[in-house]
């Protein structure tokens, strides 16, 4: 079986991405910003173009939205960003913890904020920010965790809208990134 690929064209970067089979009727194109200073700039300085006015706090998602988040933050001027983490770590105290349920994640998993996080987020207005929304289940989880926290969500946004999600209206994003059936 050949392997399959798709183009992608986003913020004026083009990037050929592997088509990977998630399960036998779906397969994804397989999109890393991980590493990649040019299109992550470049992705950063589009997003910010659409973000609603007042963010006073950007947050993410462990890992592949970090890099993003960083460089929007840089962007912005900001001197932090939050980082919603899949696990509870050793140096976390009182950590707040919801569920979640990603397309690319096996199962269940857990998005917390450490006490630091909570009390930076609390009484501000924070846009949340991921690589891709494909089902929005990242995202929903990380608005859940954020609003417990005390945070005000004025904007969830992404680079990419994968299938249906981009037909959301409650979501900013760059791109569409289309589903495909495995070869």
């Amino acid at each position: 079986m050949a392997d399959q690929y798709y183009d992608l064209h986003v913020a004026g970067v083009t990037r050929r991405l592997r088509v990977l089979k998630i399960s036998d009727s779906l397969a994804i194109a397989g999109f890393i910003l991980l590493g990649d200073v040019e299109l992550t700039s470049a992705c950063a300085a589009e997003l910010i173009k659409k973000f609603p006015p007042g963010v006073e706090e950007i947050m993410t998602a462990e890992t592949k939205g970090i890099p993003l988040a960083a460089e929007v933050a840089r962007q912005m001027g900001l001197d932090h960003y939050i980082v919603a983490r899949k696990s509870v770590k050793a140096y976390m105290k009182n950590p707040l913890c919801v569920e979640d349920e990603s397309i690319t994640t096996l199962g269940r998993q857990m998005l917390c904020l450490m006490d630091t996080d909570v009390l930076q987020i609390n009484g501000k207005r924070v846009l949340l920010l991921d690589d891709v929304i494909s089902r929005g289940g990242s995202i929903l989880a990380m608005q859940h965790l954020a609003e417990r926290a005390g945070a005000k969500v004025i904007g969830k946004a992404a680079v990419l809208a994968e299938g249906d999600a981009a037909k959301r209206t409650d979501i900013i994003f760059l791109e569409h990134l289309p589903l495909f059936k495995p070869e």
